[in-house]
């Protein structure tokens, strides 16, 4: 017996997708909002501007680490589409332009937070997982989050 292809899937596996689930308007966009608050800077930015309110964009930029102004402003942009964030600008010499979250956006707060406490929480359980995998294939992977 000839054996099976190791990329091959099994006869009746399938992929779930989120349209899968329920092939609704709603399921198949998921998929766009989990892109949306799942990418690298979304979740730390609504975390900065949940714990200080409303902050400038050099304050925000000051208190979001690592972040480039080009990318502070993508991300704040497509956060100002999905509603998740108010763009707030003063009539002033210079313009004040201030951005906090709204409502929908303050939805997000508990999730939010909940990813935090779980990465404090495991933490250490990550580091072994890493370690272990970095000595056994002998060099460390490059991770999404290493910038």
């Amino acid at each position: 017996m000839a054996k099976a292809n190791a990329k091959s899937k099994a006869p009746n596996a399938r992929t779930v997708r989120p349209c899968d689930v329920e092939p609704t308007h709603a399921n198949c966009n998921a998929r766009e909002m989990l892109v949306r608050v799942g990418d690298k800077w979304s979740v730390y930015v609504i975390h900065v501007l949940d714990e200080a309110g409303r902050l400038r964009f050099n304050e925000l930029r000051a208190n979001v680490d690592g972040i480039s102004q080009r990318m502070l402003t993508v991300t704040l942009r497509g956060l100002e589409r999905d509603g998740l964030v108010t763009r707030t600008i003063h009539p002033e010499i210079p313009p004040r332009v201030e951005y906090e979250l709204t409502d929908l956006g303050r939805t997000l707060r508990k999730i939010v937070r909940g990813l935090i406490d779980w990465s404090g929480a495991h933490l250490a359980e990550v580091d072994a997982a890493r370690a272990a995998y970095d000595a056994k294939h002998g060099k460390p992977v490059r991770s999404a989050l290493a910038g």
